[in-house]
């Protein structure tokens, strides 16, 4: 991957386990929070539920990576369905949170929590593959070669979310600089689907998979665009009436 991507995985390392520990800790839990939170923490809840629709009902017997987990919630919600989940993150403190907080899950799933790169290909092969808020802190660039690195290792979708560019989003975030420094999130890059869809068709690597569904969340600070990219399957080779005789 390239430098900026790099430096932006070591600011977000630095941003979780230092600047924002106490902050994460409540917004993904249960705990009384700001109502600027409370409209982060509806949205990610909403976006995380979307996700998760769009993957298979039963999971079971599947392999699926969390990329970019945080403190666990979508991972453990796969596991339920009974998902042997990968969930890995930068955040040495996050994956922390993540495994204490982790609980009793019945049936088959079970969850992986593992501190390190999301691209790093050691992790093996997965069914599904789910991005939610990781990927929203690179340029668009970057985030269609992690899309490419992650689709030679994954047979089925890649679900992910996007930051995207409108007007009000850029308003949101100049007026974010008037509140402390507790409140902000790490800088985001806005981009536009068309953009990132044309993007995606030129990258050769991408060529066997297709977008499929998209979906906005918009709940106060929360803003954030769901997308879906699904493997294209080869005709059967049945297909158009049989094998002639």
């Amino acid at each position: 991957m390239s430098t900026p991507y790099l430096t932006r995985r070591t600011q977000l390392e630095t941003y979780f386990d230092r600047t924002a520990v106490e902050a994460w800790s409540r917004l993904t839990s249960d705990a009384p929070v700001s109502k600027i939170r409370a409209t982060v923490r509806a949205g990610r809840d909403a976006m995380r539920a979307t996700l998760v629709e769009w993957l298979p009902a039963d999971l079971t017997g599947l392999r699926l990576l969390d990329a970019g987990c945080g403190t666990g919630a979508l991972a453990v919600e796969a596991a339920r369905r009974g998902a042997t989940v990968t969930a890995i993150d930068v955040s040495p403190t996050l994956v922390g949170l993540a495994r204490e907080r982790l609980p009793e899950i019945p049936g088959p799933g079970s969850v992986d929590f593992k501190v390190g790169d999301m691209l790093d290909p050691w992790l093996g092969r997965f069914d599904h593959v789910v991005a939610m808020d990781s990927l929203i802190h690179y340029q668009a660039p970057d985030i269609v070669r992690a899309l490419a690195e992650l689709s030679l290792r994954t047979e089925g979708s890649l679900v992910f979310t996007v930051a995207p560019r409108t007007a009000l989003l850029t308003l949101m975030h100049a007026a974010g600089k008037l509140f402390p420094k507790a409140d902000r999130a790490p800088a985001i890059v806005p981009i536009t689907e068309g953009g990132l869809r044309r993007r995606i068709a030129r990258e050769p690597v991408l060529e066997r998979f297709s977008v499929g569904r998209t979906r906005r969340v918009n709940s106060g600070f929360y803003l954030s665009n769901a997308v879906e990219l699904t493997r294209i399957r080869p005709p059967s080779p049945t297909a158009g009436g049989g094998v002639r005789a």
